[in-house]
C-alpha cells in the first residue's frame, strides 16, 4: 500500500478503538456468532438459504411488532394514548418491511423450490406462534390454533395468556367508553377468547368522533392508527397469497392446510369492522 493510500484510509478514523481483548464488540452485542450460525440447510440446495432467511428475518420484525402491541396495549389501556401513537406507526413502517421480504422470496421459482421443498416435512408458516400473537393481540382468537403447540408447554401457557388477554381493538373500545361514549355493557365484559364482533354502539362512537374530531382528536388520531395497522397487514397478508400462488400454485401447505384457498380466505377478515363501517355511514 503507498503511503497516499495509508493516509487516505487513516483520515477520520485516528480515534477508532482496535483492542477488544477485554472489551464487547458490536459482534458480542448482538451475538451474531448465533444469528449468523442459525441458518442450517436441510437440503443442500443454493436457494434454500434464501428461504430460511426470509423467514428468520420476518419472525425477527414479529417480535418488534408484538413488543410495540404489547406496550401500546398497556398505554392505551391507561389512558395515554400519546406514547401508543409512536408504536403503532412503527408497528405499520416495520410491516411494510415484510411486505417488501415478500418481493425478495417471489425470486424463488416453482423449478427451485420443489428442489427441496419435501425436506420441510410438515414444517410451515402456518405454525409460526408470533403470527397467531399478533392475530390474538389484534383481537383474531381460533382457539383449533392452540393444538399445534402442545409439543411446548411452556410457549403453549404463553400463546393461552395471549388468547385470554384483551385485544388492541378492545381497549380502544374502552376508551371511547372512558370518554363517555356509550358503548353496550357485554361489549365492555364480553369474553375475550371469543373473536371480535361488530357492535351498534362502537359504530356510533366511531361516527361520532370521525364527525367531531376537534373534540375527540386523540381518539380519531388512534383510528387512523388502527386503519393504518390494518391495512398493511391485509397488504402482508396479499402478498404473502400471491407469493404462495406464484411458488407452489394451488398445492396443499407443507403444514396441510389448503395453502393459497386459506390465504385468500383470511383476506377476508377485518379486525376493526366499525373503523372500515364508519366510511360508509359518515
Amino acid at each position: 500500500m503507498s503511503k497516499k493510500e495509508e493516509q487516505t484510509n487513516s483520515v477520520g478514523n485516528e480515534g477508532v478503538n482496535t483492542d477488544f481483548i477485554n472489551n464487547m464488540t458490536y459482534g458480542d452485542y448482538l451475538h451474531l456468532d448465533t444469528l449468523l450460525s442459525s441458518q442450517k440447510r436441510l437440503s443442500g440446495h443454493h436457494d434454500e438459504m434464501l428461504f430460511i432467511i426470509i423467514h428468520q428475518v420476518s419472525e425477527l420484525w414479529m417480535k418488534l411488532i408484538l413488543h410495540e402491541l404489547k406496550t401500546s396495549i398497556a398505554s392505551i389501556e391507561a389512558g395515554e394514548l400519546s406514547p401508543a401513537f409512536k408504536m403503532l406507526s412503527r408497528v405499520s413502517k416495520i410491516q411494510s418491511q415484510i411486505i417488501h421480504a415478500w418481493d425478495v422470496l417471489s425470486t424463488l421459482t416453482p423449478s427451485e423450490y420443489i428442489q427441496f421443498r419435501d425436506d420441510l416435512g410438515q414444517a410451515s408458516g402456518f405454525q409460526s406462534y408470533q403470527y397467531r400473537m399478533i392475530e390474538f393481540a389484534l383481537g383474531y382468537k381460533t382457539p383449533h390454533v392452540l393444538k399445534i403447540y402442545e409439543k411446548d408447554p411452556k410457549l403453549l401457557t404463553h400463546l393461552q395468556e395471549a388468547y385470554k388477554s384483551p385485544s388492541l381493538y378492545d381497549v380502544s373500545i374502552h376508551a371511547l367508553s372512558k370518554a363517555g361514549f356509550p358503548i353496550d355493557e357485554d361489549v365492555l365484559h364480553r369474553d375475550f377468547t371469543k373473536p371480535y364482533k361488530e357492535n351498534d354502539s362502537v359504530l356510533a362512537a366511531w361516527t361520532e368522533v370521525y364527525r367531531s374530531t376537534d373534540k375527540y382528536w386523540d381518539l380519531y388520531e388512534l383510528a387512523e392508527k388502527l386503519i393504518d395497522l390494518e391495512d398493511w397487514l391485509q397488504q402482508w397478508r396479499f402478498r404473502h397469497m400471491k407469493t404462495v400462488e406464484r411458488i407452489i400454485g394451488h398445492k396443499k401447505g407443507t403444514g396441510g392446510s389448503s395453502g393459497v384457498s386459506y390465504l385468500k380466505k383470511v383476506l377476508d377478515h377485518q379486525f376493526f369492522p366499525e373503523l372500515w363501517n364508519v366510511r360508509t355511514s359518515l
